[in-house]
């Protein structure tokens, strides 16, 4: 056949060449060893916690050697995509601090190897199209979805394998003349890639996760470009990740399974592949077993998961990490006031096998994460996150600054600080009795307290009270309190006689306790108390006293 023929039929509006295409994205000027990155998500408006996996790996692989990261935009399947997909990929990775060096932006992009997004590359796609028809590589199929639907038929029937390969492969070998005859009459076709693989034959592989691997060659006839001129993924990547140079390319395991394709589809544009990264999948225990993570059945799974519940991007980069790098825990512990992009990133410790999420583990990573943070910075991302979910709570935290912020100092910036808020959602439920609007009974008084006592203890405390105090002179009052109404001044002297007193002075800290905060559990009540000012304390005292 006369490919340089059937590639002018095929491409007529084409005249660039592999050559000038070329020459527009030359080999990038970098140190040596810096990596070149991407993050290629497509615009279906769902962004999952795996394409947070993925990118912050790349990140960390590209920033730590010195190299780019950017985003490319994979749109080429026109039904996935919903209005503001795009949009929706922007936010989320600027929301989790992943900054990109080039690539898609909402109005324009950034970087001298666009365009960034795949749609808008219709022309250099075709170009590499046309020449590997004009090398024999690739030839059009004008099969209708019914007739591949009857090949399939027919190979279940034979027990051969599926696809469109081999003697399958009806008009792989179709003359010229039938050809022109039926783009004359404008029967739409795809462009179909001639393998020539065997899958007696095996390609070897080395995979920086994996290590060395082996696979059948791949002898299907895949395509590369649809009917409408738009390239499938396995093409697509393959000519983006050659042109924007990238390095390494990092994404799921289950796209292993399409590697010897890719494999193949570099090797026959005469182009090194990048190196490949396949990471474990995310699973997750059910019952007694691990499953993979499902968007039907996992809300956690979506990243609008965690906004909307009051993750702090900086706990799920946290705990992204421990999954990511099995020696990320054993360096935070050494390191726990560390800013994160200090640790040594490395492909040679991601996991093999699954990567487990634990929602558990990164609630308490959360806790453990917020806990270091200054008051001022708690504050802004607290506030930031009621603006959106609980416009009631912003006003109130909001309306006093300094009020709010005081609340939020409470047991923070010292060597060990309350651990209370694993997510902002729940700081309203922690912080309510801080405020008149929010403050109830939630608990109930001591049962070994008369009611008697109970309304004794309150009035002596309230008389007694003076914010002046400081925390010794604060808690002698409550011990004097203590014995004069025959309880015990110490836990000790109670428990050598416990029949000797009433309770002890623990029991009338707690009487205190329920009376101004409504509930058995708070953080230090003298600071409570400094914070909530005199005022307040007394009436809720004098409420208690009723």
């Amino acid at each position: 056949m006369d490919c340089n023929n059937l590639a002018d039929l095929l491409f007529p509006n084409i005249h660039t060449t592999p050559e000038e295409i070329e020459a527009r994205y030359p080999e990038r000027e970098l140190p040596q060893g810096a990596k070149v990155t991407r993050i290629a998500p497509s615009p279906t408006g769902f962004m999952h916690l795996g394409n947070l996996f993925g990118a912050v790996a790349d990140e960390r692989l590209a920033h730590q050697s010195g190299g780019v990261f950017y985003l490319r935009i994979e749109d080429t399947d026109q039904k996935r995509e919903v209005p503001g997909g795009v949009e929706t990929i922007l936010n989320v990775f600027s929301d989790y601090g992943l900054n990109f060096d080039e690539g898609a932006g909402l109005q324009e992009d950034c970087g001298n190897y666009g365009p960034y997004r795949q749609r808008q590359r219709a022309e250099i796609y075709q170009t590499f199209a046309k020449w590997l028809t004009q090398q024999g590589k690739a030839y059009p199929c004008f099969c209708t979805e019914e007739e591949l639907a009857a090949i399939r038929e027919k190979q279940a029937a034979q027990k051969a394998n599926f696809g469109y390969y081999g003697e399958w492969a009806v008009h792989r070998n179709m003359p010229l003349d039938e050809i022109k005859a039926k783009l004359d009459g404008g029967v739409p076709f795809v462009l179909r890639f001639r393998s020539e693989g065997n899958l007696e034959r095996r390609v070897k592989f080395t995979d920086l996760v994996k290590g060395q691997m082996e696979f059948p060659e791949n002898d299907q006839d895949v395509v590369l470009l649809k009917s409408d001129g738009i390239p499938t993924y396995h093409f697509a990547h393959v000519v983006d990740d050659h042109l924007m140079r990238t390095t390494h390319v990092v994404r799921g395991e289950e796209w292993l399974a399409t590697l010897p394709i890719h494999l193949q589809l570099f090797q026959a544009m005469g182009w090194k592949p990048p190196k490949y990264v396949h990471t474990a999948q995310l699973m997750k225990m059910d019952g007694g077993s691990k499953r993979k993570l499902s968007k039907r059945k996992d809300p956690e799974l979506a990243l609008d998961y965690y906004k909307a519940q009051g993750y702090s991007v900086a706990a799920v980069i946290e705990y992204i990490m421990t999954l990511l790098n099995s020696n990320f825990e054993e360096w935070r512990i050494a390191n726990p006031q560390e800013d994160i992009q200090k640790f040594n990133f490395t492909t040679k410790k991601m996991s093999v096998s699954g990567s487990l999420f634990d929602i558990d583990k990164l609630r308490d990573i959360s806790k453990n994460v917020i806990s270091r943070m200054k008051t001022e910075t708690v504050y802004c991302l607290l506030t930031e996150w009621a603006k959106q979910f609980d416009e009631e709570f912003y006003a109130l935290l909001t309306r006093d600054e300094a009020y709010t912020k005081q609340i939020l100092a409470i047991g923070r910036e010292c060597p060990k600080p309350r651990k209370d808020i694993a997510v902002w959602s729940e700081a309203k439920a922690y912080m309510s009795f801080f405020f008149d609007e929010l403050f109830q009974q939630e608990e109930d008084y001591p049962e070994n307290v008369s009611a008697a006592d109970r309304r004794a203890i309150l009035e002596k405390f309230s008389l007694a009270y003076d914010p002046a105090d400081d925390n010794n002179q604060w808690f002698d009052k409550i011990k004097t309190i203590s014995q004069e109404l025959g309880f015990a001044g110490n836990t000790k002297d109670y428990k050598k006689d416990p029949d000797a007193y009433k309770g002890h002075v623990g029991d009338v800290s707690m009487v205190i306790r329920v009376a101004v905060t409504g509930r058995t559990n708070s953080p230090d009540m003298y600071e409570v108390m400094q914070v909530l000012g005199a005022r307040r304390v007394k009436e809720r005292l004098a409420k208690g006293i009723v």
